[in-house]
């Protein structure tokens, strides 16, 4: 009997398994699917259970042995690989600020894994933060659930939050096969340690598989499963299409006008949000900018709208769209991890996607969903190391961006001058990099987005067998 446990860790995750096509294909390829749930039960109101079985996980919280050997492993980890920009610019922004008991022991790790960061060593620090998490009432209630379902397969749909490795561990002390997702385009090269070692890994393309055996080369490539991303999915899924008048009626938007769509990044990284909205505003009501044109502006969904109250009032002409994502829980360690998107949302991004002129961003994987339906882009880089601005323009040495800054599917704009100028020739020559923009997608996304979620499941059902 082919039993699937799912591991769903948030909102995101939720997005891309549940409310794409992945739980009526899974259906089908297994007898049985269980979905383990970090986010409350609460979260799947809207979604039909006939055919599958939800469990809401404890929540774990990291005892200090299991913290300390954690961010070991993860640090030992940057170090290995900190010739890669994006691991060393993580490596110098995690190093403590002050002197607290914490962060002395963090610095102590920063110094000893200088030397010692080699696969075993790290295998080893992996070994004893499993270790000291094998006794805890969390771990011991998870082995007693697994032991209960015996799930023949367990799916990870997210390889890197923490507070899951005590169900990993609990599925290899039953062995259970278990694999995992990697979540998005950056994860690898970019990013800290897995949360532990799996059996198999699903991966968006030949190129993250690549990625993939370089920063993990105890990984045998045959483990690695090549299936594109459930991200985008719902682009290709007739529930989620609107139509031009409906757009334009649902925003308020002049059909005669062309349209800018801003996407902002969240509060961590997009403290220049503001700066640039401000700017092409500016540009607009100035003339500035050669085609009549309005900015609708889309919030990060992993927030509110409250930082932006004084431009809003500022500049009452601009529309906005903020992602309509249900907080499903208070007082979790990471809250944004507890929001999940309704289906209008899914359903009012494509319709941006779809219809908007141009779009505007910071480096955001939200270059890659406009790309896909042919749209120009620009990233906006407005800060540097002297400027006082937040150095976002750090993030073009980073691995993962780096490959589209030098694709030219998208034009990098690192001033108000560039910006509008960028503007004016994406509206002018809409289709200018569109050859480039179809080679990116090709790179990133290694299969076609129509059948994503079948070829997920049937992956998953043969690594079954």
């Amino acid at each position: 009997m082919k039993k699937l446990g799912i591991v769903i860790t948030d909102g995101v995750g939720f997005r891309n398994f549940i409310m794409s096509d992945f739980i009526a294909e899974a259906t089908q390829q297994f007898d049985t699917v269980i979905l383990y749930s970090g986010l409350p039960i609460s979260a799947y109101d809207t979604i039909s259970k006939s055919k599958i079985t939800i469990k809401e996980l404890d929540v774990y919280v990291e005892s200090k042995p299991v913290w300390f050997f954690r961010k070991w492993k993860e640090v030992a980890h940057l170090q290995k690989h900190k010739t890669f920009y994006g691991m060393k610019d993580n490596l110098l922004t995690g190093y403590p600020k002050n002197n607290s008991a914490r962060a002395v022991l963090v610095k102590l790790i920063y110094f000893f894994t200088r030397f010692t960061h080699s696969d075993s060593s790290i295998l080893w620090a992996e070994k004893l933060q499993f270790l000291f998490f094998s006794k805890n009432k969390i771990t011991q209630s998870y082995l007693k659930l697994l032991k209960e379902d015996q799930p023949s397969h367990l799916f990870f749909t997210h390889q890197r939050p923490p507070f899951l490795a005590p169900f990993l561990y609990a599925a290899q002390q039953l062995k259970i096969p278990t694999s995992t997702f990697i979540f998005s385009w950056d994860n690898l090269a970019s990013k800290g340690r897995m949360l532990g070692t799996f059996d198999y890994f699903l991966v968006w393309s030949h190129l993250m598989q690549s990625e993939l055996l370089c920063f993990y080369p105890m990984v045998k490539k045959e483990k690695v499963k090549i299936v594109g991303t459930p991200q985008f999915e719902p682009y290709v899924m007739p529930k989620y299409k609107t139509t031009a008048e409906e757009f334009y009626v649902k925003f308020g938007l002049d059909a005669n006008l062309k349209t800018i769509c801003y996407s902002c990044a969240d509060v961590s990284i997009g403290s220049n949000d503001p700066i640039v909205i401000r700017a092409i505003a500016n540009a607009i009501r100035n003339n500035a900018i050669n085609s009549k044109v309005q900015l609708l502006v889309r919030t990060s969904p992993a927030e509110d709208d409250s930082r932006f109250r004084a431009i809003r009032e500022e500049f009452p002409e601009l529309l906005w769209n903020v992602p309509k994502w249900i907080l499903t829980r208070e007082n979790h360690a990471e809250s944004w991890s507890q929001r999940v998107p309704s289906e209008e949302d899914i359903k009012d991004l494509r319709s941006l996607l779809e219809y908007v002129d141009l779009n505007i961003n910071m480096c955001s994987t939200m270059s890659l969903d406009f790309m896909l339906f042919d749209k120009p882009v620009i990233n906006t880089v407005f800060g540097n190391q002297d400027n006082g601005l937040y150095n976002d323009q750090r993030f073009l040495n980073f691995g993962h961006f780096k490959k589209v800054v030098n694709s030219q599917s998208v034009t990098i704009a690192k001033n108000e001058t560039e910006l509008i100028n960028q503007i004016n020739e994406a509206l002018s020559n809409p289709n200018q990099r569109t050859l480039e923009r179809k080679a990116m997608i090709d790179l990133q996304v290694s299969e076609s987005l129509e059948g994503t979620s079948k070829r997920i499941a049937t992956t998953l059902s043969q690594l079954n067998d």
